[in-house]
């Protein structure tokens, strides 16, 4: 058996993982909690000898499972909108990854070619100018993130150069790390045109010197665009090496001084 493999064990279809652990997704879950709890029974009963874990998706729409599921020894582990994902362990000391702990967010330092820095205001913040930038949505990857986000809060077309500076702030939203990416990116037109208006005040090209002078505006802030007007940071290169991995990446790797 691989370890994309469907073993069928009671109504459940069953996928083994690189781990001894076994999967039961979404689609396989019967109509009744009576149906739910029988079956359960048996799965477990069935590979509490030979697998390590158990992993069920729980449908939104079969939450009454869930405490059935907690029931036999389940807990939970991660959940998204539409479901839980609950686990168990059927061996003692049987190795759990651990669940999502961060958020990630995206910001983009664009200078054009008048040398203003372009920068936003929001409406739920008193400080003064920031760099555009938000959350990265599920499955989007960097390159793209700063495009949409410079693009709502700003009506600006940019272009992804390169990575930065990395930062890691704890504790921050649902008691979860934050990973904020500040990228270089370049400007494709020029005009102001904001989409995002119910979180953004304004958007303006401001003169890079006014904004590293402006009081209100925080130290980080400065200091990433310092950086950006210093270094060419981490360049987007997706290497070949990687190209047999059948999923979407991306690498970033310094640019060198030649």
């Amino acid at each position: 058996m691989n370890n994309t493999s469907v073993e069928k064990i009671g109504c459940f279809n069953t996928i083994l993982d690189p781990y001894n652990g076994i999967t039961i997704e979404q689609s396989s879950l019967p109509n009744s909690k009576e149906e739910f709890e029988i079956n359960l029974d048996y799965l477990i009963e069935n590979t509490q000898d030979r697998r390590n874990v158990i992993w069920i998706y729980i449908d939104i729409k079969r939450s009454d499972f869930i405490p059935i599921a907690t029931k036999k020894g389940f807990f939970f582990h991660s959940c998204d909108e539409k479901y839980v994902l609950v686990v168990k362990r059927l061996i003692k000391g049987a190795i759990i990854p651990t669940a999502a702990n961060h958020t990630l967010g995206v910001g983009a330092v664009v200078i054009n070619e008048a040398n203003q820095l372009l920068v936003i205001k929001e409406r739920v913040s008193n400080l003064g100018f920031k760099l555009p930038g938000g959350h990265i949505d599920n499955g989007e990857m960097i390159s793209s993130a700063v495009v949409r986000e410079v693009k709502e809060e700003t009506g600006i077309d940019v272009e992804f150069d390169s990575i930065i500076s990395l930062g890691h702030f704890y504790p921050h939203q649902f008691h979860k790390s934050n990973l904020y990416i500040l990228c270089i990116a370049n400007a494709k037109s020029s005009e102001i045109n904001i989409e995002d208006t119910k979180e953004i005040l304004e958007a303006r090209w401001m003169d890079i010197n006014e904004y590293l002078e402006d009081e209100k505006v925080l130290s980080y802030s400065k200091a990433v665009v310092i950086s950006a007007l210093e270094y060419k940071g981490f360049k987007l290169a997706n290497h070949e090496t990687l190209c047999h991995i059948k999923k979407d990446f991306e690498l970033f790797f310094p640019m060198t001084n030649k």
